[in-house]
């Protein structure tokens, strides 16, 4: 059943699903993929170079059918200014910002014609975003994968946010990854849900076989939360499964930065051909060489929820029946209940 809200009607999606950035593992093939199915993905820029970018955004436009059919992300913890104009220029509509302060970014895209999303930490920030000239929030919950802003579970920190939107629609991210969560958050009053552990695990993704494979096989209890791979993007906590570098760092008693067991060690190579050191922030992809299975294996809580590495296409199948499944379940609750309320009269 086709969810129409207004997230579908902006960005004329099928199904309302946001893709989160997924680093390397947001190839073009990947966002063409998700393009095509009818959802709707994002492609972080922070590691790409600037001299690179326009050339780099032509392939993603190239494989999703057009500029304006996948978003840019931009992680405000040092100057985006440049790589947004160059997005722009690129002819790039939608755009997502995370951390720091959206206002310049925000309104420079809005006034260039884009649609803007904030991943906001609660509602005190959601507060902000009607002056900021943000079109989306998204709020995160704690549970997200990756990187966190959420400061409370979503079912807590979401019907907050939403109070504190003055209006402006809000997306639903952190532990989302089937459709019992999508209609969750409708039912909570979201326009749709933004999930990147689901497709972490999907047939497309660039990320690396076995990273796909650990969340297949990780619970709720595999995962941590941590600061720990601090390599470029330092003081910010995140969401991993354990792996042998944090397994090695707590054994050695959690010593701080600069006292790690391997500190300094490469455990793999950039595409561009720098060293990939231990610690670093960069997710594990597709072609890495190395022991890659030493770098962070980000997953959500959602992992628990995934049983298997499936194509794009049937995840978002089986979200949108799952979801209309769930919706049809608790209005026959409401039916049963009235029905019961008017025999007893």
């Amino acid at each position: 059943m086709p969810f129409r809200t207004v997230l579908t009607t902006r960005l004329g999606l099928r199904f309302p699903v946001l893709v989160a950035p997924l680093g390397r593992g947001s190839t073009p093939e990947f966002l063409g993929s998700v393009a095509r199915e009818g959802a709707f993905a994002f492609v972080a820029l922070g590691h790409i170079p600037e001299a690179e970018l326009r050339q780099t955004l032509s392939g993603y436009a190239a494989a999703a059918g057009g500029p304006d059919r996948f978003g840019v992300n931009l992680v405000l913890i040092a100057d985006q200014m440049q790589r947004l104009e160059t997005a722009l220029d690129a002819g790039c509509r939608v755009v997502s910002l995370l951390r720091g302060d959206p206002a310049r970014y925000a309104r420079r895209a809005v006034d260039a014609g884009a649609t803007v999303f904030w991943t906001v930490s609660g509602p005190d920030e959601a507060k902000r975003a009607a002056d900021c000239g943000v079109d989306f929030i998204v709020a995160q919950g704690r549970e997200a994968g990756g990187h966190l802003t959420g400061e409370a579970p979503l079912m807590t920190v979401l019907p907050a946010v939403i109070d504190a939107a003055q209006g402006i629609p809000v997306v639903a991210a952190g532990g989302i990854a089937d459709g019992r969560g999508l209609a969750a958050a409708l039912a909570l009053g979201a326009c749709g849900a933004w999930m990147g552990t689901r497709f972490v695990a999907s047939v497309e993704s660039g990320t690396h076989p076995g990273h796909k494979q650990a969340i297949v096989a990780s619970g709720v209890s595999d995962l941590v939360e941590t600061t720990l791979f601090d390599g470029g993007w330092p003081n910010s906590p995140h969401r991993v499964i354990a792996n042998s570098t944090y397994r090695s760092w707590r054994a050695a008693g959690s010593p701080p930065n600069g006292s790690r067991p391997g500190e300094g060690e490469q455990i793999g190579s950039f595409p561009e051909g720098g060293a990939m050191l231990r610690y670093n922030v960069s997710t594990p992809w597709a072609t890495m060489d190395g022991d890659w299975e030493a770098g962070p294996l980000y997953a959500g809580t959602s992992a628990s929820l995934i049983p298997s590495i499936e194509p794009v296409g049937r995840i978002l199948a089986r979200i949108d029946a799952e979801a209309e499944s769930a919706l049809r379940t608790g209005v026959g609750y409401l039916d049963s209940a009235f029905a019961e309320e008017r025999d007893g009269q």
